[in-house]
């Protein structure tokens, strides 16, 4: 069960659980999903790490309402992030898409509300909006005028902390030299073979919490790379100290300051994701895990290459 010291303070005053569930399950049906959400928090989960375009906030939501009616938990016990879609960036969407996010889940408001990327697409219709020849659809809307009308939204309470994901050090610095509600935390792709140093320390130093979705790496990579929980180093790690390599893998990133949303849908898997403070990784271990980076991405969002605010271009 996570316990207030498995928690990262963030710069609003409020707190947010380290571990959370990832529900990015494009090939799951609804009930998988519902019985995950269920799973999870009856393992002791706290944080549950939704999206619009993962299109199941309302299978997540039933979960949710399931649990409070039966007395699980309450709603104040779970802190529910989301994330703006990039169709959606205009500034008169943002609050309706927020709304849709808030009745779907069936809650008042979400703890944290992120910009899923910095790079808006072409308003209605299709949330990957195309042209006749597969080019993808762009908006010239600037994320910083996005932000500002997510700074609305914490302001009315439907979002009580707000944030980016997958922004580049140089967009940050941009966004927190106008914005008049800086940014508590930024997801970003985050494991071993991902260690993404350099942005997490930009990060940290600016007082945003980092959060590691893909901590477990993906399956999307090159079948010639060896798999990140098949490599003999965490294997050995993990062998050591009586854990899986997937523990191994959390846990490097937890003694790193870095939050995680590690994603399943199998109940023995999802309980195992989180019980990753009952043991401590030495210097060494944490050298050797480090020295597993390959730099491997595998959510790199090519649909949007040509896009000027594509955030991948720069160094971190």
């Amino acid at each position: 069960m996570a316990t207030e010291s498995e928690r990262y303070q963030l710069s609003s005053g409020r707190s947010m659980p380290i571990i959370g569930l990832g529900t990015y399950a494009p090939l799951q049906g609804e009930e998988e999903v519902i019985e995950a959400v269920k799973s999870a928090v009856r393992a002791g989960y706290r944080h549950i790490d939704c999206a619009a375009i993962y299109r199941n906030e309302r299978a997540v939501g039933t979960a949710l309402k399931e649990l409070f009616v039966m007395g699980v938990v309450k709603r104040e016990d779970i802190f529910i992030t989301s994330k703006l879609w990039n169709t959606c960036h205009r500034p008169d969407l943002v609050l309706p898409n927020l709304e849709k996010t808030l009745d779907d889940l069936g809650v008042a408001s979400v703890d944290l509300y992120l910009m899923h990327w910095p790079m808006a697409y072409k308003e209605g219709g299709d949330m990957c909006p195309q042209d006749e020849n597969g080019k993808t659809l762009f908006s010239d809307v600037d994320y910083v005028e996005t932000w500002q009308a997510m700074e609305d939204c914490r302001d009315m309470g439907k979002a009580l902390d707000i944030g980016l994901s997958s922004f580049n050090s140089k967009q940050i610095t941009r966004l927190l030299e106008v914005a008049r509600v800086p940014p508590v935390a930024i997801q970003i792709e985050v494991n071993c073979h991902n260690t993404n140093l350099k942005l997490i320390e930009f990060a940290k130093s600016k007082g945003i919490v980092p959060i590691a979705f893909a901590p477990l790496s993906t399956p999307s990579i090159e079948p010639s790379h060896t798999k990140l929980l098949d490599e003999p180093v965490l294997k050995d790690i993990a062998k050591a100290h009586n854990k899986t390599p997937a523990q191994v893998a959390i846990r490097y990133l937890v003694q790193q300051g870095v939050a995680s949303v590690p994603k399943s849908v199998t109940p023995s898997r999802i309980e195992e994701n989180i019980k990753v403070f009952d043991f401590k990784l030495s210097e060494e271990e944490m050298t050797k895990l480090t020295s597993l980076n390959k730099g491997y991405r595998g959510y790199d969002e090519k649909i949007a290459l040509d896009h000027k605010y594509y955030p991948f271009y720069e160094e971190f």
